[in-house]
């Protein structure tokens, strides 16, 4: 169903037939899931806002949110923070077994909404949530799924073009739902900008009703367990994060990235290869495979960059690179570049940071 375009003939761009079976033609406008788990919404909902504005305005469509949850304010108050952050109207489906994540109601609830209100594209956080409910989604209504987009655009004649590697990270290639609705995507979080949120009040809001009762669901939560390594990291969100990558040469020799990175109250990551080898934990990678980051510094020790990693941190605002080869894939992509050994280099930059940090915290006291 989600298939790769052709590569266009010399002179032009491919010619594919692009008509929709006449039960699609009806589909209009650009969904967002807003993912929201007791209370909280995840913050890849309010950058898919601004990804899926984008779309609409080039569609000449509305943007819509859809969120699945149990009734009460939470509820409301994410469709409230939905029209801050663009929606035109807000769809909810509220009932008191969604107040957990279960995939057969939610999958329920969402095919249905589709069904009734025929989207044109809808765009999911690539999280543990969000591949879940999208696979599942994806299979009931028979179309396609572009999982772990990097890029999303329209082409002039309303296609969704959802970019992603593939190959082992090796190539982006772009994929097409050309016979399908809705087109569907997930997208990781901190790939896409996070727009200015606009206190606006909320336009319409369209309460889909969807009757179901505990004893319909065969899956029961007996208990909820918070994810205890899930505070050890917060790369996708942190301004400032130090990795390093084989080029430090040994386990040992990694110390260099944290010490750096604890010295400017940073964040600490690796490349995959690391991980690979079990110098560093998964939570740890960043990449494609690993998390997207978006930081305001990005100082890359000893890292190749190779496009499964480059997809992952090419939205920081200032990339430097350390490495020993100036024919490093990074440098292509880097803002700053140093050709040096980062052995040499990560201890004196450290120094050089504790020296300052020093001096400033003296000048305040003395002040």
């Amino acid at each position: 169903m989600a298939e790769q375009k052709p590569a266009p003939a010399a002179g032009g761009r491919a010619s594919m037939k692009k008509e929709l079976p006449e039960r699609f033609r009806n589909h209009k406008h650009v969904w967002v899931f807003i993912e929201q788990e007791r209370g909280h919404v995840h913050p890849v909902s309010w950058e898919l806002m601004g990804a899926g504005r984008i779309l609409a305005d080039k569609l000449k469509v509305e943007l819509a949110g859809v969120i699945i949850g149990p009734p009460g304010e939470a509820t409301l108050a994410a469709a409230q923070e939905a029209a801050c952050y663009g929606a035109d109207l807000v769809y909810t489906v509220t009932n008191p077994v969604f107040a957990d994540y279960r995939n057969d109601p939610y999958t329920k609830a969402l095919t249905d909404a589709v069904e009734t209100f025929k989207p044109e594209i809808l765009l999911l956080g690539a999280t543990t949530l969000g591949r879940d409910l999208a696979g599942s989604v994806a299979t009931t209504l028979a179309t396609g799924l572009t999982a772990d987009c990097t890029a999303l655009d329209v082409d002039p004649d309303g296609s969704l073009a959802a970019t992603r590697p593939t190959f082992g990270g090796s190539l982006l290639c772009t994929i097409y739902t050309l016979n399908f609705r809705p087109q569907m995507a997930t997208i990781r979080p901190r790939v896409m900008p996070m727009p200015e949120r606009v206190e606006r009040p909320l336009g319409r809001l369209v309460e889909h009703p969807l009757a179901m009762a505990e004893e319909d669901i065969v899956t029961k939560v007996l208990k909820f367990i918070p994810d205890r390594d899930q505070a050890k990291s917060n790369l996708a969100y942190a301004d400032v994060v130090v990795a390093g990558g084989l080029g430090l040469g040994s386990p040992e020799n990694f110390q260099l990235v944290t010490q750096l990175a604890s010295v400017l109250g940073a964040e600490y990551g690796c490349s995959r290869p690391l991980v690979q080898k079990g110098w560093q934990p998964a939570e740890r990678q960043i990449g494609q495979t690993g998390k997207t980051i978006r930081p305001k510094l990005y100082i890359a020790a000893g890292i190749s960059g190779a496009i499964q990693h480059r997809v992952g941190v090419e939205g920081a605002d200032l990339i430097v690179a350390i490495n020993t080869d100036k024919n490093a894939p990074i440098f292509d992509f880097a803002h700053i570049g140093v050709v040096t050994d980062a052995l040499h280099l990560l201890p004196q930059l450290t120094e050089a940071f504790r020296h300052r940090l020093s001096a400033h915290i003296r000048d305040r006291i003395a002040s």
